[in-house]
């Protein structure tokens, strides 16, 4: 997407200075709302000092994945007395940016997310130059230990992406298609690469522009007219699903659709059967937990993982399972 850079150092410090600033307008509204009603029914679990941690994510605007990410921080803020400030950005240097605008806000802990590692190393380092402590959350599983990080949070995205593989072997599917809506994130290409790793029918990787779903749409309908022998059709995130869902129909397709990660609408479809299974990664346990993780090292000096990373996925959702969890997805937490 096209932006214009001239405001950059501005807002950079405009974004922190803010305690939320949400992944879209509904729901930046909604984790706003749930930050005020978890406030209103109590105070703090703890009585120690009201520090302040960052979150930076890759997320780009309207990802209801980070909204649930989001509501997870900030109720273990509430509970351990946390002023907590959210920012994002889907380019890498600009988030980058952020993590540094934190630094220089002198905030008492940094949660980041690694999917550009390489354009956030540098950044990640200063911090901790700073002795601003470091939890990597969601994505840079592999490279959290190197660049000095207390503990990665999140899903091994290799192992997802096998327990993919095995999950289409046990339906009997013989070609597979994964849709990577990000080009340049490492933890995509590790899903898809973990899926040819276990799976024994053969996998294709198709690109499509994320930002937009119509090209999303017929870049996916167009390859499913083209090959009716793609069986399984994965995206790699919940806002793709239904949307492979309508290429499917436009291609006249037989084709499975699966996918990473769960919201509302993958368990309605779960549950009527549209949709095979889905790939959950419990986002709202690595908002909370990556809170509550600088919490315990600010307080106790307490470290989780001893150097691996500490797993909240996956879990394979099946139509059997959606029904006890759409509960859960209506009110944000899964």
């Amino acid at each position: 997407m096209a932006r214009t850079r001239t405001w950059v150092g501005i807002a950079l410090a405009g974004a922190l200075g803010v305690s939320l600033a949400g992944c879209s307008s509904t729901g930046g509204k909604r984790a706003e709302d749930a930050r005020e009603a978890a406030a209103a029914q109590g105070k703090a679990a703890v009585n120690t000092p009201n520090w302040t941690f960052a979150m930076i994510t890759h997320s780009g605007d309207g990802d209801t994945f980070w909204d649930i990410v989001q509501s997870g921080a900030e109720q273990a803020a509430v509970k351990d007395n946390i002023n907590f400030l959210y920012s994002h950005d889907d380019e890498a240097q600009q988030q980058a940016q952020l993590v540094d605008a934190a630094v220089d806000k002198k905030v008492d802990g940094i949660i980041v997310t690694l999917a550009k590692p390489d354009a956030m190393k540098a950044a990640v380092e200063r911090a901790e130059k700073a002795g601003i402590p470091v939890i990597t959350v969601n994505s840079g599983s592999a490279e959290s230990k190197e660049f000095g990080a207390l503990a990665h949070i999140g899903q091994d995205e290799t192992i997802a992406g096998e327990a993919v593989g095995d999950e289409l072997n046990k339906r009997g599917k013989k070609k597979a298609l994964c849709i990577l809506h990000e080009q340049g994130n490492v933890g995509h290409e590790q899903r898809c690469a973990g899926i040819k790793a276990t799976f024994d029918g053969t996998v294709e990787n198709l690109y499509v522009t994320g930002t937009s779903m119509p090209d999303v749409q017929s870049s996916i309908g167009a390859k499913l007219q083209a090959d009716q022998s793609i069986d399984s059709v994965v995206t790699l995130g919940a806002p793709y699903a239904d949307t492979a869902v309508k290429a499917k129909a436009d291609a006249g397709s037989k084709a499975e659709i699966d996918t990473f990660d769960l919201n509302a609408k993958v368990a309605t479809e779960l549950g009527e059967g549209t949709l095979g299974f889905a790939v959950d990664q419990q986002p709202y346990l690595q908002g909370y937990e990556a809170v509550d993780l600088l919490w315990l090292y600010k307080y106790n000096s307490n470290v989780l993982g001893g150097g691996k990373p500490v797993l909240t996925g996956p879990q394979i959702i099946t139509k059997d399972m959606a029904a006890a969890l759409e509960e859960y997805t209506k009110r944000g937490t899964r």
